[in-house]
């Protein structure tokens, strides 16, 4: 049987490493952005766009795993938005503090989590599917319930109190490190050791490689399906409170909608929506390049409604490079014919 040659002459980005080639790509970003605009690599913009990403950085964090898994989670922005909500509407009624607001949120996130985990192990049914459903069901009640009314008093604690340092120039310029970007770090390093450091980590990519593999070893894909379901729950659930601090407001229909860039990121970072495989550093990566456009542009000028635009023709090309990157592989498989 003829073995298929391994194409040692295909150019050296072609065989680079996802992450290679997209630094190189950040790079050649950074390097145009700042040759137009000297303010885009200032300290001021860098945090800016640090607190500005934190919420979706952190779903990313979240996502990684499911996908990673072999599934996908669409309804995260609808569960961040019941946990946001009912975690201030609660601060607003009875006075609680912090502990007990992120305890709320965290609770109704990694709740309606585990329904996902449950319905997706149980039901037999593309985790796509279910989540889409899930994600209407969860949306409509918050809408019927809150009637789509804002929430603007907020705690003043909540409010004003969570900036973890704050440091002037000699200029009186501010730089602040926030809640958003303590949150943001805490949920990659999290899911860093989770995914690297842990069992749990392992049984992820085994199950997501091949589940039918995983199951005959003896790994228990119901407990994984509720565990990553119920992590991705819990993120999004405190991911929602980095939001609101942010924005200093809370609307039921201010997150739902924003799922692209969120799933644009985790795939332009190597995760495959066909599992088994994913990075951390790689999501990094894909957030920063998603960030990187999307402020790029509004330096620019650009209108902010060509964002979705140009973040749906980014994923076109990360799934496009993925399915070739697979035929590749399957061509230069030794012993193929």
């Amino acid at each position: 049987m003829r073995e298929r040659s391994r194409s040692p002459g295909r150019p050296f980005l072609a065989r680079a490493p996802q992450e290679l080639r997209l630094g190189l790509v950040i790079l050649a970003m950074i390097v145009v952005l700042t040759l137009l605009r000297p303010n885009f690599l200032s300290l001021q913009n860098i945090l800016e766009m640090l607190n500005a990403t934190a919420y979706n950085g952190i779903l990313v964090a979240g996502l990684l795993v499911v996908l990673i898994a072999g599934g996908i989670d669409i309804s995260f922005a609808a569960v961040a938005s019941v946990a946001q909500y009912t975690a201030l509407t609660v601060a607003n009624a009875t006075g609680a503090g912090l502990g007990e607001v992120v305890a709320i949120a965290g609770g109704i996130g990694l709740a309606l989590g585990l329904v996902n985990g449950l319905l997706v192990s149980t039901l037999g049914i593309a985790s796509i599917i279910v989540t889409i459903a899930t994600q209407s069901v969860i949306y409509g009640v918050l809408l019927t319930v809150t009637r789509g009314q804002d929430i603007f008093a907020l705690p003043d604690w909540f409010s004003s109190g969570l900036d973890l340092l704050v440091v002037n120039d000699a200029e009186g310029n501010a730089y602040v490190l926030s809640l958003q970007i303590v949150g943001l770090v805490l949920a990659f390093g999290t899911t860093w050791f989770l995914l690297n450091r842990t069992h749990f980590g392992r049984q992820v990519f085994a199950l997501g490689g091949n589940a039918e593999a995983a199951r005959r070893v003896g790994f228990g894909t119901m407990r994984l399906n509720l565990l990553v379901y119920g992590y991705m729950g819990l993120v999004a659930g405190l991911a929602s409170l980095v939001q609101a601090q942010y924005t200093q407001s809370v609307s039921p229909t201010a997150l739902v909608g924003r799922e692209l860039e969120v799933v644009a990121a985790a795939v332009l970072g190597g995760a495959s929506l066909e599992g088994g495989s994913g990075s951390v550093f790689g999501a990094i990566l894909g957030l920063a390049l998603v960030v990187i456009m999307k402020n790029g542009l509004a330096l620019l000028g650009v209108s902010s409604y060509w964002s979705d635009f140009f973040t749906g023709l980014v994923i076109v090309a990360a799934v496009a490079a993925m399915a070739s990157r697979a035929r590749r592989r399957w061509r230069d498989a030794p012993g193929l014919a």
